[in-house]
């Protein structure tokens, strides 16, 4: 029984070593090669970074609209980049209905590539958009839409 303990103790250890690994990193990932990526909340460096290293040429927040600090960077720093910064308010508490997930999949449709998606921690409406990108866009099989939500994005 206390070898069973321990074993759940490591490994519930490990998910949160992992889950924070996620986090300071930005759990930002390649989907698909110089043409889509996905992240957690980006900041100013890290668009500047991204646009250097990955040649992203827009940016889609699926926070929507802010007035926090984190959105008014975001936007300043594309703008001085000549990235193209768009808007696609989600929640991730609420499914997307038919047309919106429609509206979504045309927005990253008709936004220059490379693109980067991204939410507050990356996971759960970056996941969705990553899937539906994928399944509606890229041609990808659904196991491989349906693995942009999963645990190794930080999906539960």
């Amino acid at each position: 029984m206390r070898r069973a303990g321990l074993g759940a103790l490591a490994a519930v250890a490990a998910l949160a070593g992992y889950l924070g690994y996620l986090h300071r990193s930005g759990n930002f990932h390649e989907v698909v090669a110089g043409e889509l990526y996905r992240s957690a909340q980006v900041t100013g460096q890290d668009i500047a970074d991204y646009r250097a290293r990955y040649g992203i040429r827009s940016i889609l927040n699926l926070r929507g609209v802010s007035r926090e600090a984190w959105y008014g960077e975001e936007i300043s720093e594309a703008d001085r980049l000549g990235i193209v910064h768009a808007d696609f308010a989600m929640s991730a508490s609420r499914q997307l209905d038919g047309a919106e997930a429609a509206d979504l999949i045309a927005l990253m449709r008709s936004l220059p590539k490379p693109l980067l998606v991204h939410c507050r921690h990356g996971s759960d409406r970056t996941g969705l958009a990553m899937a539906l990108y994928l399944a509606a866009l890229s041609g990808a099989s659904e196991a491989e839409a349906e693995g942009q939500l999963s645990l190794r994005f930080g999906h539960f």
